[in-house]
């Protein structure tokens, strides 16, 4: 179908003046031209074909189809997920588990532990780098930062066995 408006529509309507403009010339082509020939494949005028569908035609779901890519990846040991050769953080819980994931057709990721949105995205092409939530690694930098102190009787203690 898609190809042949492009071969049809697009080659005789190459300019529009507004998308309104677009839409009208469109409904008019469908109406003169499309609707009243006869298909190649069916071998029926179009029109009449679909008046006898009709009637068997039912409404459109109420929510739209889900048309989002799916897929399961791990979350790195630093709390990132790889997606389209760019790194994506996630709460650093989830390190070393595996996050199901949604790239919607407006370039979301959203990630899932099971069915609870954990993350969400806007996908970022390479050269821009890593997306980081800082929230999402704060405990692994509490943890990473976290340096041990004692008192300094302990180090005068030792200089005094030197």
């Amino acid at each position: 179908m898609v190809r042949y408006v492009k071969e049809n529509f697009f080659q005789a309507h190459r300019s529009f003046e507004s998308l309104t403009h677009m839409n009208n010339l469109m409904e008019q082509w469908l109406r003169e031209v499309t609707d009243p020939r006869v298909h190649g494949t069916v071998k029926e005028v179009v029109v009449e074909r679909f008046e006898r569908e009709r009637p068997h035609l039912g409404m459109l779901p109420a929510v739209r189809f889900d048309t989002a890519y799916q897929e399961r990846r791990r979350v790195s040991w630093d709390g990132y997920v790889d997606v389209r050769g760019n790194r994506y953080s996630v709460p650093s819980r989830l390190c070393g588990t595996t996050l199901a994931i949604r790239l919607t057709l407006e370039d979301t990721l959203i990630l899932y532990d099971d069915t609870r949105i954990v993350a969400t995205h806007r996908l970022r092409p390479v050269k821009e780098g890593w997306v980081t939530v800082p929230q999402h690694h704060a405990d692994l930098w509490r943890k990473t930062l976290n340096v041990e102190t004692r008192d300094l009787g302990v180090y005068e203690e030792v200089g005094q066995w030197s």
